[in-house]
């Protein structure tokens, strides 16, 4: 009786692991995303639409289902988080989808083999953000005082927090901005002031410092 039950046990866990691990569902399910956020997650329009795609999966999670209960607000973003289209297993899905994909920061070399369609999709992976003026020096500082502990050193994230390097500076801006405002608060209470302490000039050096340590793959 006590086997049986164990073995039921580790079918059931065996059974979720797969469910949310389930890439291709995630797969389907990301199409309806790659409207605006583009096939691999690439975002787009100069960062009206962030880089999704090789963000961690349990922040894509917690964002998606904070759209659903408006804790964070973006009007278009809410009828495609409900629940009736987007229950919490195909947020697991495609939030495991997502993390996933590897967006290259350099240009492919072609082979002479290769097709006009290998090519332009290859060349569509690359994700290589310009660098923006400001005092690295200065940024690195404050960075690794203040935002290394959630963001890591290398400026990929981890857990909760979301992967900084190779996303759209314009996009990272006007979230530093929404979180000075109050228009967007931080999804840990304790940390919630760090940016409230910095100048502006300040927030732009940060931005400059992470543009410069995308790493060349």
């Amino acid at each position: 009786m006590r086997i049986r039950f164990l073995l039921a046990l580790m079918t059931l866990g065996i059974s979720a692991f797969a469910y949310a691990q389930n890439l291709e569902k995630g797969k389907e399910i990301n199409s309806t995303c790659a409207g605006c956020h583009g096939e691999f997650g690439q975002g787009g329009s100069r960062g009206e639409y962030p880089r999704i795609g090789g963000q961690g999966a349990k922040y894509l999670e917690s964002q998606l289902k904070a759209f659903r209960a408006r804790t964070r607000v973006n009007i278009p973003m809410y009828p495609y988080t409900q629940e009736r289209e987007l229950p919490n297993e195909d947020i697991k899905d495609v939030s495991a989808y997502l993390a996933s994909i590897e967006l290259p920061t350099k240009w492919p070399v072609f082979k002479d083999t290769d097709d006009a369609l290998t090519r332009l999709t290859l060349t569509e992976r690359v994700m290589i953000i310009p660098r923006v003026t400001g005092n690295l020096a200065n940024g690195e500082v404050i960075y690794q005082k203040k935002c290394v502990t959630c963001h890591s050193p290398t400026g990929m994230g981890r857990g909760m927090f979301p992967m900084l390097v190779g996303q759209y500076t314009s996009y990272l801006k006007r979230q530093m901005e929404k979180y000075v405002k109050g228009e967007r608060s931080h999804d840990e209470e304790d940390v919630g002031g760090i940016l409230d302490t910095l100048k502006e000039e300040d927030m732009q050096d940060i931005l400059a410092y992470i543009t410069s340590i995308q790493e060349q793959q």
